[in-house]
């Protein structure tokens, strides 16, 4: 959805001001399902927080509190002089053994997915040391750019065991990777993941949209079945501007 440079009002709803839930958390909340949605497109100026308060019924420091908390969430940011804008929703990703696909959906994110090549090639000692082949051996490669509400938000290449070679291109452009190898009778069981960051190269900046030099978030993971084999390893990169990692901590 294209960006809006309009003022607008909060979209309507009902506040329920017999709930235990926060008045400023129920219009946060209602404002964030809105932002995420499209409903409220990225590039949007809200009224100022005196306006929206008026228009909702609710005290100042209520109304900052909600925009506060949009604010902390990266949704929306403050200039002044210019006002409070919605800004592009920032796709947040558990540390889960799901696909980017899946999370994207689930999220209401609106996943596409461009193929920009599948084969096979070569596996290099590290290829060959994830997936426990030999080095030079033939593997499937699969090289992916991935979009969340038509926003490019990570370049994706996969590799697999030569024998998931003749997967169909066009169903690994509609569907998840970890989607389609369940279909090939695949349980996916563990993985193994690292997670960094660096800059992006001339290349990736084009294909993500990104400043050049701009920040990276990698990943690399490798796959395992139920047999303790590895089916997939793959190495990602994604716009930091708009993607982050969630890790949930629990004591020992």
């Amino acid at each position: 959805m294209p960006a809006s440079s309009g003022t607008v009002p909060v979209p309507p709803f009902t506040l329920d001001r017999s709930s235990p839930v926060p008045l400023y958390f129920q219009v946060a909340q209602h404002l964030e399902h809105a932002i995420i949605d499209g409903t409220i497109p990225p590039g949007t100026l809200f009224h100022n927080e005196i306006q929206l308060a008026d228009e909702l019924g609710l005290s100042r420091p209520t109304m900052r509190r909600a925009m506060q908390h949009l604010v902390d969430k990266g949704l929306i940011v403050r200039r002044r002089g210019i006002g409070t804008r919605v800004v592009q929703p920032k796709v947040r990703r558990q540390l889960e053994l799901t696909s980017l696909y899946e999370d994207l959906s689930a999220s209401g994110q609106k996943p596409t997915t461009e193929l920009l090549s599948f084969g096979t090639a070569e596996a290099d000692e590290d290829v060959a040391a994830r997936l426990g082949v030999t080095v030079g051996s033939l593997v499937a490669r699969l090289d992916r750019l991935r979009s969340a509400n038509e926003r490019p938000i990570a370049r994706m290449t996969n590799y697999l065991p030569e024998r998931f070679a003749d997967l169909d291109p066009d169903v690994l452009a509609d569907q998840g990777l970890y989607q389609v190898l369940r279909t090939r009778g695949v349980v996916l069981h563990s993985a193994t993941q690292t997670i960094g960051a660096r800059t992006a190269t001339a290349a990736e900046s084009r294909q993500l949209g990104e400043p050049r030099g701009a920040a990276l978030l990698t990943m690399q993971r490798t796959a395992y079945d139920d047999h303790g084999a590895a089916v997939e390893y793959g190495t990602h990169v994604y716009a930091a501007s708009r993607y982050s990692f969630e890790i949930d901590l629990l004591t020992p």
